[in-house]
């Protein structure tokens, strides 16, 4: 590969801000950005994030945080600005699935939802592109989900969450574009966290494989790779995408 081409992916100097990112998918992508040289602030609700942020190569920041309440984002990204000066990329990751039958869902679990896969983000980014616009722009990804296009049983909430999530990431790409702030979600199908696997233990998760035509979940890394190039300098050009990784399920 060229110098020119692997120097796109170099995040030195670069400040990247991960809610969800003490595990999961979000450390995935710590690790590789921590590998690719982005200092990194990790938010999560574990009080482990602080751990696992200095365990990563680098100087790093954890933060322990409630992404449902506003004043612990707003603060979040107050420390950040402080510890760093600057914020290049923002990976909303935190989300939460609370399963049940559409005749059973309880508001207080909808609510929740709503809360964290879809108010927290759009807030969160709010803030942040407050501070990407006066250094000329920035990145920001959104997780949401292959449920944000498809239906699946006893998903309702997070379903609607995650669709809302992809047009919310639509409206901020047409409206930050100018500022050179760049707006784009990846939609996965199971991923093979921890907590994935035990979630799509046994048969049911064989089958859901066998609604895949690639007949098998996505890895971590393989999210963490799609998102790194989505933040990376020739992904200048790509925004208000669904990049959706789900080995063929939706195109069916």
């Amino acid at each position: 590969m060229s110098s020119s081409f692997d120097a796109a992916f170099d995040l030195s100097g670069q400040v990247a801000l991960i809610t969800g990112g003490a595990s999961g998918i979000g450390l995935a992508v710590a690790e590789l950005f921590a590998a690719q040289g982005a200092r990194l602030v990790l938010l999560d609700l574990s009080e482990q994030v602080a751990a696992v942020a200095g365990r990563l190569p680098g100087e790093h920041l954890g933060i322990a945080c409630n992404v449902a309440d506003l004043g612990q984002l707003e603060a979040a990204v107050a420390q950040a600005v402080q510890r760093f000066a600057r914020i290049d990329m923002l990976v909303n990751n935190a989300g939460v699935a609370l399963l049940d039958r559409a005749d059973a869902v309880k508001e207080s679990d909808w609510d929740k939802t709503m809360a964290i896969n879809l108010k927290a983000p759009f807030f969160l980014a709010q803030a942040v592109a407050a501070v990407m616009r006066p250094q000329g722009g920035g990145r920001i990804v959104n997780l949401a989900s292959q449920a944000s296009v498809i239906a699946l049983e006893r998903h309702v909430a997070y379903c609607a969450s995650k669709a809302a999530l992809v047009s919310m990431t639509q409206v901020l790409a047409v409206e930050w574009a100018p500022l050179g702030i760049t707006v784009n979600a990846v939609s996965p199908t199971v991923v093979e966290t921890e907590l994935g696997k035990k979630a799509w233990a046994g048969e049911v998760g064989e089958a859901m494989k066998r609604k895949i035509p690639a007949g098998r979940f996505a890895q971590p890394a393989e999210i963490a790779a799609a998102i790194l190039y989505l933040v990376s300098a020739h992904a200048g050009m790509i925004t208000g995408e669904n990049l959706i990784i789900d080995g063929g399920y939706t195109i069916q």
